[in-house]
C-alpha cells in the first residue's frame, strides 16, 4: 500500500510512517511504501487520479479544489475521504527581540511563506485575504521550511508562517533562537474561522515550544486521509477500522495524532456529517467506521 505524505521533514511524512506502521500491527494487509511528495497535498491528489499511490495526505483547504478540478488542477479528481489525521495550528513566528507580535504587525515585513504555489503560500494567501489584505501587504518571501528558519534566524526576513508541531526545523529553530508565537486579536480569529470553512479553531499549548509562554488560539487546518473513489471498498474498510481502533495508539506514535479521536466523531455518525467541501466519506471507510462502533 503506497501512501502519499510531502516534503523530506515534513508532518505528513512523519505522521505517513506512524499511520503504516499502525496499519501494519493493526492487521491491514501490506507492506507499506511511505512516498514523499514534494508539493504535498497537489501531488497527491493527481498521484492517486494516475494510480501511483493508494492514499494521500491532503490538507482540507485542497481536496474540494482537486475534486472541481480548479486551479492548479487541471481537471477534476474524484477523491474521497478516508480519515481524520489532524487539526493543524497555522501560524506565524518573528524573533523575540524583533517588536513583532501581533498578526498586525507584519505590515510591509519580509515574511517567508513557504515555497511558490505550495500549500503554506496558498494558506498565506487565505489567512491575508480573510483579514482584508493581499499577498503584497507583506514583502513575502518563498523560501521552504528549512530555508525560510535560517533566514529568520540570520535576521534575513523578519516572520515566517510556519506549519503543525511537532516538526524538526520548528523544534530545532526553537532550541537556538528565542522566538515569539504571534497573537490575533480574539475578534479577528473570530472573523478568518467564519470567512475560511476549512479552517478550525486550535490552540497551541503552552510549553509545547520555548516560544509558548502561554496558551495561543490559531486558525487550524484539518488534514485528512484521501483515496480516489475507485479504491477497493474492503480494503478501504480494514484502512477504517484499523485507524479508529488505533486512534490512541497513532497519539502514542506520533504527537500530531493527538486528538484524532475527537476529529472523528463526525466520521463515526455516518458519511453526510464526514463531508467536506463536496467530498464525501469512501463507501467503504464508511463501512469501517460503522464496524468500530
Amino acid at each position: 500500500m503506497r501512501i502519499g505524505t510531502a516534503e523530506p521533514n515534513s508532518t505528513f511524512l512523519t505522521q505517513g510512517q506512524a499511520l503504516a506502521r499502525v496499519l501494519e500491527r493493526q492487521g491491514v494487509k501490506g507492506p507499506f511504501e511511505v512516498l514523499v511528495s514534494p508539493a504535498a497535498s497537489i501531488d497527491n491528489a493527481n498521484r492517486l487520479d494516475r494510480g501511483e499511490i493508494d492514499l494521500g495526505f491532503m490538507a482540507a483547504n485542497w481536496i474540494g479544489r482537486a475534486k472541481r478540478g480548479e486551479k492548479p488542477f487541471t481537471h477534476p479528481i474524484d477523491l474521497r475521504l478516508v480519515a481524520p489525521m489532524n487539526l493543524g495550528p497555522l501560524f506565524f513566528i518573528a524573533r523575540a527581540d524583533s517588536g513583532i507580535a501581533t498578526f498586525d504587525d507584519l505590515k510591509g515585513k519580509r515574511v517567508s511563506v513557504g515555497p511558490l504555489g505550495s500549500g503554506m503560500t496558498q494558506h498565506a494567501h487565505t489567512m491575508l485575504g480573510a483579514m482584508g489584505h493581499t499577498i503584497d501587504w507583506i514583502k513575502p518571501a518563498f523560501l521552504s521550511f528549512a530555508d525560510g528558519a535560517k533566514a529568520l534566524a540570520a535576521g534575513e526576513i523578519d516572520a515566517q508562517l510556519q506549519c503543525p508541531i511537532p516538526n524538526q526545523v520548528m523544534t530545532a529553530l526553537d532550541a537556538d533562537v528565542p522566538l515569539r508565537i504571534l497573537r490575533y486579536s480574539d475578534a479577528q480569529l473570530a472573523d478568518m474561522l467564519a470567512k475560511v470553512s476549512f479552517y478550525r479553531r486550535a490552540v497551541m499549548r503552552k510549553g509545547a515550544l520555548r516560544a509558548l509562554g502561554e496558551d495561543a488560539p490559531q486558525p487550524g487546518v484539518l488534514n485528512v486521509l484521501v483515496c480516489h473513489a475507485r479504491a477497493e471498498r474492503d480494503l478501504l474498510a480494514q484502512v477504517a477500522l484499523a485507524i479508529a481502533k488505533g486512534a490512541k495508539e497513532l497519539g502514542q506514535e506520533n504527537a500530531l495524532f493527538d486528538g484524532l479521536d475527537d476529529l472523528m466523531q463526525p466520521y463515526r455518525q455516518g458519511a453526510a456529517p464526514a463531508q467536506i467541501d463536496g467530498v464525501p466519506l469512501h463507501d467503504g471507510a464508511h463501512q469501517g467506521y460503522v464496524a468500530a462502533s
